[in-house]
């Protein structure tokens, strides 16, 4: 007599529309992959897809754009961030001249 081995049945989960949304929502405002917000929340990354697809366009239309005030203090940064690189730029290019200039003792195999 063969014995059989029975395979339980696979349920089906069902998501209610907002859940599906809020989980798109969560995954484009975050900076993590698809994978691992699927793995947080204990669903294949690829439902996160076929949910941004159906959702995305309520998603985009519920985000507002930053304001003037946010724009002009995120360029204010980067102005900022910009001139601080150029100075270590500069600095580092005087101090490459520096270092490549031969001294004014060190012999340099001449025999003048």
């Amino acid at each position: 007599m063969k014995a059989t081995i029975q395979v339980p049945e696979r349920v089906q989960r069902k998501f209610d529309p907002a859940f599906k949304a809020q989980a798109v929502q969560n995954w484009m405002e975050s900076t993590k992959s698809a994978e691992v917000i699927g793995r947080e929340l204990g669903i294949d990354p690829n439902r996160l897809y076929a949910w941004r697809k159906q959702f995305g366009h309520r998603i985009a239309a519920t985000s507002k754009p930053p304001s003037i005030t946010d724009l002009q203090h995120s360029l204010e940064e980067l102005r900022r961030e910009n001139r601080h690189l150029r100075e270590q730029r500069d600095i580092l290019k005087k101090t490459l001249g520096i270092l490549s200039e031969p001294s004014a003792t060190a012999s340099n195999g001449s025999t003048r």
